[in-house]
């Protein structure tokens, strides 16, 4: 190690990691210092450059679906994001590829799916190079960071009324009937009505047990009537309630067929996961109170189920009566939800009256 001059400028001339490295510092006396500090951070081991590891995106994959398979639980979806990487980054070195890249496959990806879609993606790959990073099979800075996720249009949850519920299950094809019957009536999520199997459900004791759930939670379903006379009209194929025709392993894929079935419904901008704040609401409006329907839906914190809890003008007409009825004349009388304008307002003014008196 050593310095040396070049014409006005003073450089520094050393070895680290196997490379020789010469760097311009300015001053004789600035070149001395750096070189006193070089040589304190190579004994230190500290100056040492990284390896350009020779791992392609696609390869890493197979590693990243295995690790997946054990560790998430939604690791089906990352088998369908990566389906849709391995085509674009596939024979790409993980080390080469930066933000413009990822910055490609988004607008790329914009003109095939919906923003929600791409975002979903977006996070899965950066989860792929988090992974990798602990594996120690990539140290650069994960390039999904320096990338903007899209703006995403605020959903506000739909509710059919039972009309709707009528036309989407009477348009939906057979296979779709029962699994939309389970969910407006249960409340249970899309994943655990798939993955059901017969051994889960009691008919003895009329319960739907959910051992595995989004919350980790195991909890007991009742089953109404038509639930358990629904499940009962399905024939047993194998272990799963509902196999796929192919595969004999649960259905992974509604969405299609979904789809379709709202269109014949006419009902716009209806997501599968509505059916579920559907029978939530439904049990809220139907005087259910929270902590019940809490426990159904399987929430660890009830602030989740108040998401489900919409006064409705029929709910505000009720509580408004029933404040009425505290200051009628007969007391101890139940009011009547539907009392005339004349009525209410003779009402008022009897109360005014004994106010004055």
């Amino acid at each position: 190690m050593g310095v040396y001059k070049v014409g006005n400028i003073w450089y520094i001339d050393f070895y680290a990691d196997g490379r020789r490295i010469r760097k311009a510092v300015g001053s004789r006396k600035d070149a001395e210092n750096a070189q006193t500090a070089v040589k304190a951070d190579i004994l230190r081991g500290e100056y040492k450059f990284k390896k350009d590891r020779k791992i392609r995106f696609e390869n890493f994959s197979k590693d990243y679906l295995e690790y997946a398979k054990i560790n998430k639980k939604s690791w089906k979806r990352d088998e369908l994001c990566l389906k849709t990487f391995i085509p674009f980054f596939g024979n790409m070195l993980l080390s080469k590829i930066t933000p413009l890249h990822i910055e490609k496959y988004k607008r790329m990806r914009l003109d095939e799916v919906k923003p929600g879609t791409v975002n979903r993606e977006l996070a899965c790959l950066k989860h792929i190079f988090t992974i990798a990073e602990k594996f120690r099979k990539f140290e650069d800075k994960n390039p999904v960071k320096e990338v903007r996720f899209l703006q995403e249009r605020q959903y506000v949850m739909k509710v059919l009324d039972r009309e709707e519920i009528k036309w989407l299950i009477s348009s939906a094809a057979d296979h779709l009937k029962p699994i939309l019957i389970m969910a407006l009536n249960t409340g249970m999520r899309k994943g655990e009505i798939l993955n059901l199997k017969w051994n889960d459900v009691d008919f003895i004791s009329h319960f739907i047990h959910i051992k595995e759930s989004k919350s980790n939670i195991m909890r007991k379903i009742p089953m109404n009537s038509i639930v358990a006379a629904t499940l009962k009209g399905i024939k047993r194929e194998n272990d799963f309630v509902f196999p796929s025709t192919k595969t004999k392993e649960p259905r992974t894929n509604i969405f299609y067929s979904f789809k379709m079935a709202c269109s014949k419904a006419s009902i716009k901008d209806l997501r599968f996961h509505d059916l579920r704040h559907t029978a939530a609401t439904l049990m809220i409006t139907g005087g259910v109170d929270l902590v019940t329907v809490s426990q159904i839906l399987g929430h660890s914190d009830i602030k989740m189920t108040m998401r489900y809890a919409h006064p409705t003008p029929e709910n505000k007409r009720r509580a408004v009566d029933v404040l009425a009825s505290i200051f009628e004349s007969g007391k101890g009388k139940n009011v009547a939800i539907n009392r005339s304008q004349e009525q209410i307002e003779e009402d008022a003014s009897s109360l005014l009256s004994d106010r004055k008196n």
